[in-house]
């Protein structure tokens, strides 16, 4: 638990972390603090959350230098396993955007191609840096700015689509990773916006539009095929 700390308001908790809302320097913060894992011999766990919470910092700036807009980070404190970064002010989950969207009848078309130029675009400036976030899903990016910004449909303008929780992010990654990161923001698609079934394929497309590496882009893009062939498997077999 966090010690020391005034203001500290509790947002959200998942199965590795707690998240806090806070005020560091000044700055409104979010304080992600990994669990103890009691399972664990200490020295043992105490050792992989400090190399998870390293791997996740390092993948935040690689993202950043790839031109993804990621939260700032203020502080790393390993004994205290946290990470103090910049809260973003105004901002609103991809998942909660599109839900209120459809809720409110917007032009499903307009919206589907605003969420595929920005989230297709994010994720091939990840992958041609060798970044793999790990669990690309809507409710791991925030999107700023979007009364101003739903007309947008140009490929190289994502600055209000924003990555967060690099949690599981991996770096030096094969194209395999990259196939089976795809695969998993389909499977998260379908499940949590099967009401908006071609939105996976605008981003693909988008994706493979701004991908760098052509030549790799086509083996990603065969490899993802046979992870999804092996995914159908799976789900037809139980």
């Amino acid at each position: 638990m966090l010690n020391n700390m005034e203001n500290c308001e509790l947002i959200a908790q998942g199965a590795e972390a707690r998240v806090y809302k806070s005020i560091y320097l000044g700055k409104p913060t979010l304080i992600k603090e990994r669990f103890e894992k009691k399972y664990r011999h200490v020295d043992l766990d105490t050792r992989l959350t400090k190399d998870r919470i390293k791997a996740e910092c390092r993948a935040m700036v690689r993202a950043k230098a790839a031109g993804v807009v990621t939260p700032a980070i203020y502080l790393v404190h390993l004994e205290r396993r946290c990470i103090y970064m910049e809260y973003i002010e105004n901002a609103i989950v991809l998942k909660d955007f599109i839900d209120q969207n459809i809720s409110s009848g917007s032009n499903v078309e307009r919206l589907i191609n605003f969420i595929a130029q920005g989230l297709g675009t994010l994720i091939a400036r990840l992958h041609s840096k060798n970044i793999i976030h790990g669990d690309l899903t809507t409710s791991n990016v925030l999107l700023r700015n979007v009364d101003e910004k739903l007309d947008t449909n140009k490929c190289d303008d994502v600055s209000n689509f924003i990555m967060i929780d690099f949690g599981l992010a991996r770096l030096e990654s094969s194209v395999e990773d990259k196939a089976v990161d795809l695969y998993v923001l389909e499977r998260s698609l379908l499940s949590a916006h099967s009401e908006l079934p071609q939105l996976f394929s605008g981003i693909f497309n988008t994706y493979q539009k701004c991908y760098t590496n052509k030549n790799q882009c086509k083996e990603i893009v065969s490899k993802y095929k046979e992870v999804q062939a092996r995914g159908r498997k799976r789900l037809m077999i139980g």
